[in-house]
């Protein structure tokens, strides 16, 4: 059974390996990202365990604005108690769980914690390939974003929760 729970520095090294397996390099969240961010957002940075083993993550921070930017994945802070935008800088699940709801349980736990906090929206950015699965999950395509991460072509995603 799939447990999803909030971040905590433990478990740093498995979310760092989890995002290599599932990203290239140049996307990748850093060790040290990775830190920041349990640092500064453990309320919305979540980890799906099976058995005590991490097999998934998602994370973002609040942000003002109604997209992602690039700036974003070198520096973030804390989050606001309530209101503004959640945001969904990686979300990853190990290959041997992927196709089995994990990356879905993730998504609708952060919405649902976004959903209390009183949150606009959630965003985020996804490949090409990825659009059909967000919008299967009620979020709307906002076009190509300005995004240069990674050196390729991201998607504005964003799902309304007012």
């Amino acid at each position: 059974m799939i447990i999803i729970r909030n971040v905590t520095i433990k478990d740093l090294s498995d979310l760092v390996i989890i995002e290599h397996l599932c990203f290239p390099t140049e996307e990748a969240a850093t060790e040290e990202a990775f830190k920041q961010r349990i640092r500064l957002i453990p309320d919305s940075f979540f980890v799906a365990e099976e058995g005590g083993v991490i097999v998934g993550l998602v994370n973002g921070p609040v942000i003002e604005t109604e997209f992602i930017t690039d700036d974003l994945f070198e520096e973030i802070k804390e989050n606001p108690a309530f209101g503004g935008h959640q945001t969904v800088l990686g979300v990853a699940v190990t290959p041997h769980f992927q196709t089995r709801g994990v990356a879905t349980a993730l998504l609708v736990h952060l919405e649902k914690e976004a959903r209390l906090k009183k949150r606009e929206s959630i965003t985020l950015t996804c490949k090409e390939d990825l659009i059909r699965f967000y919008e299967n999950l009620g979020y709307k395509n906002r076009g190509v974003s300005k995004s240069e991460h990674g050196g390729v072509t991201w998607y504005n995603m964003s799902k309304k929760l007012q």
